[in-house]
């Protein structure tokens, strides 16, 4: 195997790509072209820190689940700060008391943690929640007309209104919570990261003790409520729990939607399908999971000794970066990986991660996407684009892959 080494002069594998706007708007590009040169690739990410960015499935879904990249956060820290200082990038200005959750963890945290929230997304606990997701989407497109930023008015209000119901947060609150999370999860200035990460902790900690002086019949109140009995939960460990509850469970659903609805329009013989035969929308809820899913490349994982990716030997204490889109594009596991087919059989694509960090609410954004889906259609009949295509901007992340607005007319 051939080891590459980290701190030479940058130029290791024909030099880091850099992951720029350019990339954002047009990352499948990029990605066909790394995957087709082997399986991992030096890159710069915006802020400047030098990852290794797996684009192959195989061994995407194979690192997904491999010990040997690690997600402690504590130590993620220490290396994060090491990497943009040698290569002169900039901190994320990520405040840490958001940071210790479970997505952040290794064994035998992420196994304390996961276990406390698990029933609360479990498949049949989810279906439960149906009527009343369905009366959400109903009011939202009662009050849906002419032409729309079906992000604005349908996309972002379903979720967030949902997951805040589900931990118990004040419906005020919202978009607060839009405004903290679309700031954190984008390629944003460190300083604003640093005060919306900031004003994000110092308000959940509030409602942390809101909850613990008054609980309800809420997931967080619950959490609250285990915390103070078996001691399971730190302050800082719940408060990061509910952060990412939140973030999670709005941010990847909203941009399955517009995903979707975008490559619905786009394509419209398989929209024509759809209407045809709406059995097929859970099937086509797989398809837009896996032709644009909605997060672009995985959160942060580093490798806790050297680690064989084809050729290549990764060094210990070097971030790896894992492509979900690459993956899910790569055509050694999909035929015609580039075709939009919601007859496609369902299933393998990696949208919601693989292996112990497997997406907790991948039952809630299917429901939720579902439902969405099937009533915007049975409503609008002549639902439509309300701009050209090429006109589209996309968010400026290398962690969410959406749009930043999603024009329609829907009558």
């Amino acid at each position: 195997m051939r080891a590459v080494d980290p701190v030479d002069d940058g130029q290791a594998v024909d030099g880091p790509i850099r992951l720029d706007l350019d990339f954002v708007q047009d990352p499948h590009t990029a990605l066909e072209l790394m995957r087709a040169e082997g399986p991992v690739r030096q890159a710069i990410m915006p802020r400047g820190l030098r990852v290794w960015l797996v684009t192959g499935y195989s061994d995407a879904r194979s690192l997904l689940a491999d010990p040997r990249l690690s997600k402690d956060y504590r130590s993620a820290g220490t290396l994060f700060d090491k990497h943009v200082t040698a290569t002169g990038g900039a901190s994320s200005g990520f405040t840490q008391s958001l940071a210790a959750h479970m997505l952040n963890s290794d064994p035998p945290d992420h196994t304390r943690l996961r276990k406390l929230v698990n029933k609360a997304f479990t498949a049949r606990t989810i279906a439960r929640l149906r009527p009343r997701i369905e009366e959400i989407t109903a009011g939202l497109l009662d009050d849906m007309s002419g032409t729309v930023d079906l992000l604005e008015t349908f996309a972002f209000p379903l979720p967030i209104t949902v997951i805040c119901e589900l931990l118990g947060i004040p419906d005020d609150d919202k978009e607060d919570f839009r405004r903290w999370s679309g700031t954190l999860v984008s390629a944003s200035p460190a300083e604003d990261v640093e005060r919306a990460s900031g004003e994000m902790s110092s308000y959940l900690l509030s409602l942390v003790e809101a909850k613990r002086a008054a609980p309800g019949d809420d997931l967080l109140s619950s959490l609250v409520h285990v915390s103070d009995e078996g001691d399971q939960l730190s302050e800082v460990e719940l408060v990061s729990m509910i952060f990412l509850l939140l973030v999670a469970g709005h941010e990847t659903t909203v941009n399955l939607i517009g995903n979707g609805v975008l490559a619905l329009l786009r394509h419209p013989d398989q929209l024509a399908a759809l209407r045809a035969d709406p059995s097929l929308v859970p099937n086509a809820v797989e398809e837009f999971l896996r032709y644009e899913g909605p997060v672009n490349i995985a959160t942060l994982r580093f490798t806790a000794e050297p680690l064989p990716v084809g050729d290549v030997t990764i060094p210990e204490g070097e971030f790896v970066m894992i492509s979900l889109l690459a993956a899910n594009r790569d055509s050694t596991r999909f035929a015609e990986p580039d075709r939009f087919d919601v007859r496609r059989p369902a299933g393998g694509h990696l949208a919601f991660g693989h292996g112990i960090h497997f997406c907790v609410g991948a039952p809630l954004a299917r429901l939720e996407a579902d439902i969405a889906v099937r009533r915007l259609l049975e409503r609008f009949a002549d639902l439509r684009l309300a701009a050209e295509p090429e006109s589209l901007r996309w968010r400026d992340s290398t962690l969410m892959r959406g749009l930043e607005t999603l024009p329609v007319r829907v009558g």
